[in-house]
């Protein structure tokens, strides 16, 4: 059973090592095997984050930290920067849980939607975010502040053709939860 919790402030330091695991499925995209070794968001922008509200962790039956979603509001939406799950606890249900946590936040809080980038071609990323309720947004649909973070991944080495943004409108009616 997946438990899904704010992260503290002092378990910060221990994410960076959950996304450097999650990031060693890309072992396997040949192409995409330099992100394995690439930087991972720090332990200070975790404390940023954490302090906003807008970071969560899952724990596993024992108690122990094994993923984790980190997000900002921003112009009225939720942005989820990362989504990463030890890579031995993938496939468990742990980012399920953490992205439906994120969405209920966002609608708790009254925001427009939650938006993401991510890969469009690989099973744990379009698809898996899809099948939770986000939608793929046409380069007409991306709006400046998402246009701006996929130039910026492209910047930094990511392929441009392999990269999309997303987004789950949460309409007035889901702002109360049920």
């Amino acid at each position: 059973m997946t438990r899904i919790r704010p992260t503290l402030e002092k378990e910060a330091d221990l994410l960076p090592d959950i996304e450097r695991s999650a990031c060693r499925a890309f072992l396997k995209i040949p192409e995409l095997a330099w992100i394995a070794d690439d930087d991972v968001q720090s332990a200070g922008r975790h404390r940023e984050l954490i302090r906003r509200g807008t970071s969560w962790v899952a724990e596993d039956e024992g108690g122990g930290i094994v993923g984790f979603l980190s997000a900002e509001a921003v112009d009225g939406d939720l942005h989820v920067w990362g989504v990463a799950v030890r890579q031995d606890r993938q496939g468990l249900g742990h980012g399920k849980a953490l992205v439906q946590k994120a969405i209920q936040a966002a609608r708790q809080k009254g925001l427009a939607s939650v938006t993401l980038t991510t890969f469009r071609d690989i099973k744990w990323n379009e698809p898996f975010y899809r099948h939770l309720g986000l939608r793929t947004l046409s380069p007409e649909q991306l709006g400046e502040r998402l246009t701006g973070v996929l130039r910026c991944e492209v910047e930094h080495g990511l392929p441009k053709q392999r990269r999309c943004a997303m987004r789950l409108a949460i309409g007035r009616e889901d702002s109360v939860v049920k």
